[in-house]
């Protein structure tokens, strides 16, 4: 059972990645002034948070089966797993900083989606044992930060909770309010959904159905695909002429 993957949660992964990918390619054609991209300003806001609450969701659901099968780890092991996986990726949350730092400077990625989601690995060690209180703290934090949301601050230094200071822009800011009630909403579903790590209810298996491969394909290396996406969407732009030839 450690090693069985959840076809169905790669599945829906690889569907996030791929609207993800595709609102990206939007949103770099209308950076770079391609088009009208005659889309209403709400599309602009919900689509970007839909496509990432359904992934990040998905990463609360899986850190819960995750947990669920490594509970033959001492404690001190199974906080070290969850460290090192979560410091891994806040990694490469850096080094998305450092290259919109130099590529957009005025609105590069203090606190973008990696950055949260390799903390929120190592925070949510603490919750993995909860069931309802994760429901409730979830949608507690939710409500925090939907409240946070319009405000701003004077000081900087818990931007990464959620008190963004005043001026404060940037291409992607995900900060513990709201979005740790997410993960929080994800982990209350994979244990009652996913109780010891394996599925409590029967569902048909489409995962060699040939289209259903492919996004399981890209959920088993989501990571990859994350990091790669943009690059690639940047370069074909560029080999079409649609990106400025001083960007790169």
């Amino acid at each position: 059972m450690a090693n069985e993957r959840l076809w169905e949660i790669d599945l829906l992964r690889g569907i996030s990645l791929v609207l993800m990918a595709a609102f990206h390619l939007l949103y770099d054609l209308r950076f770079f002034g391609i088009g009208a991209i005659g889309l209403s300003e709400s599309f602009w806001f919900f689509s970007p948070r839909i496509i990432a609450s359904m992934f990040i969701l998905l990463a609360g659901v899986s850190l819960s089966i995750s947990y669920a099968r490594s509970k033959s780890l001492t404690s001190n092991a199974l906080y070290r797993k969850y460290l090192r996986r979560g410091a891994g990726i806040f990694f490469w949350g850096l080094v998305i900083t450092v290259v919109t730092w130099v590529y957009v400077r005025d609105e590069y990625i203090v606190f973008g989606i990696l950055h949260f989601i390799g903390l929120s690995i190592v925070l949510s060690y603490f919750f993995l044992e909860w069931n309802y209180r994760n429901l409730v703290l979830g949608m507690a934090c939710i409500g925090a930060g939907l409240y946070l949301a319009p405000m701003s601050f004077s000081f900087p230094y818990l931007l990464f909770i959620g008190f963004a200071p005043e001026g404060f822009s940037s291409l992607d800011y995900f900060p513990l309010l709201p979005w740790f009630g997410v993960v929080l909403l994800g982990i209350f579903l994979g244990k009652n959904l996913y109780p010891a790590g394996a599925r409590k209810y029967a569902v048909p298996d489409y995962s060699k159905n040939f289209a259903a491969s492919l996004f399981c394909l890209l959920g088993r290396h989501s990571l990859l695909v994350y990091l790669l996406h943009q690059p690639v969407i940047i370069a074909l732009l560029f080999f079409l002429g649609v990106v400025p030839q001083g960007f790169l």
